[in-house]
């Protein structure tokens, strides 16, 4: 099931076959037929442990979302499981589900037995909660299930917090920082003590020091690694707030624009179900809603091949493997061929027709990409950004942005042009500041004034002091975050994933891989927060593992707190793969992240 996993130096399947077994068992628990009722999020990550077919072997007969009202009709099933974050709203909900259910209870509907399940911890406010609402008493078991990483390919894990950004850095919450701590000796637990930490941010030192305290603690002997090796040589920690450009920025590799496009979650993407061919390899049973739901991960050879090329690669990449496929599928000379060759050709049919139907798939994704992508709206979009990153009048209030608000493109995207041209000129004069305040108010509605201010204190939006330091400026020249009149076909440097601009916080991680005093001074006072660099003692027992110095190869960790990008991801994996580097990245992040989620989760939901 999670042999895609494995394929990378640390076995990330691991952390999936661990996940999922601690699910089971907890479903397990309860006996006779079931419906689960799923916080709306997590049925996605949770679906990557345990599919539905795992769940029906278990007797769960029914799957419903979170949702104030009555419950649906759960006639003959005597269990009813609540799955959820540690929310204390979704207690208000789970209670009045229970009220109304009870209420509505009549002599043929049976007993039923509720259950709840908090994910990654429990939680004593909202135990307290539901005890004030009065339904504490009605669940038979209260259980946590410890999952605090998601395994979606062979290098990347998800902690799935959709609003940690948004909880440090605009709530003042720090209880994210513990999960991101937990998470990392979760990590730690199976692959092994990491000798060397750095980081750079707010949040890092708190996190690390929430980490060695954590470390104290008594450790699960299942999940402990009992090689005693340590498979990672160096875990970095990027604090979001450091660098808020690049998400806001439009991703350009296959991956990224399908997440900017389409949406990728829990390694699926939804495509309109009507633009693909039906034939007998399609059911109708992988279509909802006139939706096509398609699993990008390792899995997808043709996909691992695609994801991290710049859009404009894609096509004559796609052009040359379907040549290839159709000189392999050439009859004419059949009847030459000894038995042993074609009984080869025989064993070799099945994985021919599988990359035949993949071509297909993603022939006609690159189509719909390739649609968007030629509008003009896109390129005068695409054209804007590249300005801003060039620092081209951005001083001065912008003709895309006014002709965008005045249009009433959607919100969202003109706030990302917004934070893009604060980020890139250290802040807005107050005038042009104002200036767009005043002219969203009026096209949007008052009513955003919360969301602009919600902007404002995480940090996004800010207005110039006199005479303050232009830090993109200065960070621009030193980091070398601008690339023009490269080759985008066989590109030579990261910038390729927005075209020109190489992203900040992945310049930062090439600086701290390396020695920590042959940073600059002057660059790390221009980014915010304290640098950590720490090196922790190996016990006794342990020895470095195989998979971190085989043919020189270290494996680096780079823990995200507040999100990732795609981009960033497919720009970690080009330095993995360049000759001069030994260096093998892994990726954790709380959430994986686009300009458009990353500006929701920071604006006032109405």
């Amino acid at each position: 099931m999670s042999t895609h996993l494995s394929g990378g130096k640390v076995n990330i399947s691991l952390l999936h076959d661990s996940a999922r077994n601690q699910f089971l068992t907890i479903i397990e628990k309860i006996s006779g037929p079931k419906a689960i009722v799923w916080d709306d999020p997590l049925t996605g990550p949770i679906g990557v442990l345990a599919k539905v077919r795992f769940l029906e072997e278990r007797d769960v007969k029914r799957n419903f979302h979170l949702k104030a009202g009555n419950l649906p009709s759960i006639e003959n099933i005597p269990n009813v499981i609540f799955i959820t974050r540690p929310i204390v709203k979704h207690m208000d909900i789970i209670a009045d589900n229970i009220k109304r259910k009870e209420k509505e209870k009549r002599s043929n509907t049976g007993h039923i037995d509720y259950h709840l399940i908090f994910v990654s911890r429990k939680s004593l406010l909202c135990e307290q909660r539901l005890q004030e609402k009065g339904v504490l008493g009605n669940f038979k078991f209260i259980e946590e299930f410890t999952c605090n990483l998601f395994p979606f390919d062979n290098d990347l894990v998800s902690m799935e917090m959709d609003l940690a950004y948004r909880e440090y850095h605009l709530e003042k919450d720090p209880t994210c920082l513990y999960e991101v701590a937990q998470a990392i000796i979760t990590l730690q637990n199976f692959y092994g003590v990491i000798p060397r930490v750095s980081g750079k941010g707010p949040c890092v030192q708190q996190v690390w020091e929430l980490v060695k305290k954590l470390s104290l603690e008594p450790k699960d002997k299942k999940n402990f690694n009992h090689n005693k090796t340590s498979q990672i040589s160096q875990l970095i920690i990027i604090d979001r707030n450091i660098d808020v450009l690049t998400p806001l920025a439009t991703q350009l590799t296959y991956e990224g624009l399908i997440d900017e496009i389409f949406g990728i979650h829990s390694t699926t993407a939804q495509f309109p179900a009507s633009k693909f061919s039906q034939n007998e390899d399609d059911s109708n049973a992988d279509i909802v809603s006139d939706k096509k739901p398609i699993i990008l991960n390792s899995g997808d050879e043709l996909f691992v091949d695609l994801r991290d090329k710049i859009f404009t690669a894609v096509g004559p990449h796609l052009s040359k493997r379907a040549k290839l496929i159709s000189a392999q599928f050439d009859t004419q000379n059949y009847h030459e061929k000894s038995v042993t060759d074609m009984k080869k050709l025989v064993q070799q049919l099945p994985h021919m027709m599988n990359t035949k139907k993949l071509l297909a798939i993603h022939t006609t994704i690159a189509e719909m990409i390739k649609n968007i992508t030629d509008s003009p709206e896109f390129l005068d979009a695409l054209h804007a950004e590249q300005e801003i990153f060039l620092g081209v009048d951005t001083d001065k209030t912008l003709p895309y942005i006014e002709n965008a608000i005045a249009h009433k493109k959607p919100l969202i995207k003109v706030l990302k042009m917004i934070c893009m041209q604060s980020f890139t000129s250290s802040g807005l004069k107050q005038k042009v500041l104002d200036y767009y305040k005043r002219e969203i108010i009026q096209t949007y509605g008052f009513h955003h004034i919360l969301s602009l201010t919600n902007l404002e204190q995480a940090g996004l939006l800010k207005s110039c002091q006199n005479n303050s330091t232009r830090q993109y400026t200065l960070l621009r020249k030193m980091m070398n975050l601008t690339v023009e009149n490269s080759n985008e076909l066989a590109p030579a440097d990261i910038n390729f994933v927005h075209s020109i601009y190489a992203p900040l916080s992945i310049r930062l991680v090439q600086r701290l891989r390396r020695a920590p005093q042959i940073i600059p001074q002057d660059l790390l006072a221009l980014l915010s927060g304290p640098v950590l660099e720490e090196s922790q003692p190996l016990p006794q027992s342990h020895r470095t593992s195989n998979a971190s110095t085989t043919e020189n190869t270290q494996v680096v960790l780079v823990f995200f707190v507040g999100g990732c990008t795609f981009a960033e991801i497919s720009a970690l994996r080009f330095l993995s793969q360049q000759e001069e580097n030994s260096d093998e990245y892994i990726v954790a992040t709380t959430k994986l992240i686009n300009g458009d989620s990353f500006i929701k989760s920071l604006m006032e939901p109405l």
